[in-house]
């Protein structure tokens, strides 16, 4: 594929961006039918980072952060940069500088396929950032690739404008079509959790609320004293 960036991308309903992320990473992973999750190596930087917003998608060659630096000219504000690597990759793409640039920008954060830098100065600035890998090794400038195409990043598909969702249970990704009856799903799932909390918190037993009795039964599971 030749290098492309493209400037223009569609985005879903910001209510929808918002209420996925206060829903948080497990509950939209189970309401999409347990689908969508990063594989468990892409990890957040610090504790406490969150992210909800449109996935700006960044494909790079191998040591080589030149689209990061492209993609920055085409976000909005509330945009993840999601940026993947052309070969496995865990030198530090992403440090204090880009940082302070895609704040400049509106971009809410980074999931990243590779490694980072700077993490103390990140930590600091409270910029949300999941990473494969944290390591001090630097990159070239040089080398194009692709802003806003659909990529593979850790073992998920994403397209341009899908909704990303990071917490400290990892990042999962939302197709854009998808995000109104997600939120929908997502919103029904807490309403049911919130039911079962309570009947949980009263000493019910989750063998009697899931009906698990019968599976032990059909699976020949004897009681013994």
């Amino acid at each position: 594929m030749r290098p492309t960036i493209v400037r223009s991308i569609l985005r879903a309903d910001a209510e929808h961006i918002t209420r996925l992320g206060e829903c948080g990473v497990a509950t939209v992973h189970e309401a999409m039918g347990r689908t969508g999750l990063l594989e468990p190596a892409i990890r957040p930087i610090f504790p406490g980072a969150r992210v909800a917003g449109s996935a700006v998608t960044v494909s790079c060659a191998a040591g080589d952060n030149l689209m990061i630096h492209a993609a920055i000219a085409v976000v909005r504000p509330g945009d993840v940069l999601v940026v993947t690597t052309s070969a496995p990759s865990s030198d530090g793409m992403f440090g204090e500088l880009l940082a302070e640039s895609c704040r400049a920008h509106g971009v809410a954060g980074l999931v990243i396929d590779a490694g980072v830098r700077d993490t103390a100065e990140l930590t600091v600035m409270g910029f949300p950032v999941w990473s494969r890998a944290v390591w001090a090794h630097g990159t070239t400038k040089a080398i194009p690739g692709s802003v806003n195409v659909p990529i593979g990043c850790a073992g998920a598909l994403v397209h341009p404008g899908d909704v990303i969702v990071g917490d400290a249970d990892g990042v999962v990704v939302v197709p854009r079509a998808d995000a109104g009856p997600v939120v929908t799903a997502a919103n029904e799932r807490l309403a049911r959790e919130a039911r079962t909390r309570e009947r949980l918190k009263g000493g019910e037993l989750g063998l009697d609320i899931y009906g698990l009795r019968d599976v032990l039964n059909a699976q020949g599971v004897e009681w013994v004293d």
